[in-house]
């Protein structure tokens, strides 16, 4: 039987469009009530005991390795942003460099490629609002002629910040980015989460996880912020023979708050399958403090959940920050 494809939703680059007042509808569960925000809050609370942060693997050569055509190299520079070497283009995902993001402790393990240390950058991908994966600071650092590919309805924000290149898309929308260096097709799909920057502004942002194409096949995901659900198989079947899942593995603890919008380690291996991803490489951890589990818990959770299905070691890449595999 022949399978049959949805037909590619081309957005067009640079172009402001009309969205929705609101992307409420796209919520896989509710948002939290204002009484389970003061449980949180309470929950939470300070966290000093920090020791184990000297035993997260830091490795910051000081060059960045570059890619040979052919190649595709992913770099882990802390938290969700990975240094994408892929079909001849380099391209950040959520870009974070900066000390600190409003609202937690400034990070507790340093950047993993110094800026001056970054190539040309062909692309940004940012999955969405919150101020983990956008950060302002950082973003001021890049040319303003950089293409930036956005959930939908986040063009502004860039555009009045002066950037020129700007492309929102909806789920399932793809934009392809070409240089005398290569090509890369980029989809924005699915996420379990939500957005808000401000007060006022809650879910007035799309969210979701990104597919890179290189011209010869080869395909990473990056998952962004996600929660575990049915989204994952569906990409799976949209876009086979994934390479590399970029997955969180990070802040999910408590559960009971951050189920809906953060995987657990072994949701993250469940997730990989669904995708039908050959390896995974993890993030979302050991960057900032934003939820109460172990420090360390996450990546021996993974690894253990990884095992425990059966998957190769080698497929199973738990970065130092700063460094590089080769794919």
């Amino acid at each position: 039987m022949v399978e049959v494809r949805e037909p590619l939703r081309v957005a067009p680059r640079a172009v402001a469009r009309d969205w929705p007042t609101d992307f409420s509808d796209r919520l896989t569960a509710p948002l939290p009530a204002y009484r389970e925000l003061l449980q949180i809050f309470r929950e939470l609370g300070p966290r000093d005991d920090l020791r184990d942060a000297a035993r997260i693997p830091v490795h910051r050569p000081p060059l960045l390795p570059r890619a040979a055509p052919g190649q595709t190299l992913v770099t882990w520079v802390g938290h969700a942003t990975y240094v994408v070497q892929i079909g001849g283009l380099t391209v950040l995902t959520d870009p974070v460099w900066s000390d600190r993001i409003p609202g937690v402790r400034q990070r507790i393990t340093p950047v993993g490629v110094s800026w001056a240390a970054l190539p040309t950058i062909d692309a940004v991908v940012i999955s969405h609002t919150h101020y983990d994966p956008l950060a302002a600071p950082t973003i001021r650092r890049l040319p303003r002629h950089t293409p930036l590919l956005v959930p939908a309805k986040l063009g502004d924000w860039f555009r009045r910040r002066g950037f020129v290149d700007v492309t929102e898309l909806d789920w399932w929308e793809t934009c392809e980015l070409v240089t005398d260096r290569g090509g890369v097709r980029f989809d924005f799909v699915p996420a379990h989460h939500w957005s808000r920057r401000t007060l006022t502004d809650t879910n007035r942002t799309l969210w979701g996880g990104w597919i890179l194409t290189a011209d010869d096949g080869t395909r990473v995901y990056f998952a962004g912020d996600t929660g575990y659900g049915h989204w994952f198989a569906e990409i799976g079947a949209r876009y086979p023979d994934i390479d590399l899942a970029l997955m969180p593995i990070g802040a999910y603890e408590p559960n009971w708050f951050m189920k809906a919008v953060h995987v657990n380690p072994e949701e993250a291996v469940r997730a990989c399958h669904d995708v039908g991803a050959r390896r995974m490489a993890s993030m979302h951890w050991g960057t900032f403090v934003l939820s109460s589990e172990p420090l360390l818990e996450p990546v021996e959770r993974a690894t253990k959940a990884w095992d425990a299905a059966g998957r190769p070691s080698e497929d199973l890449w738990n970065l130092a920050i700063g460094e590089t595999r080769i794919m």
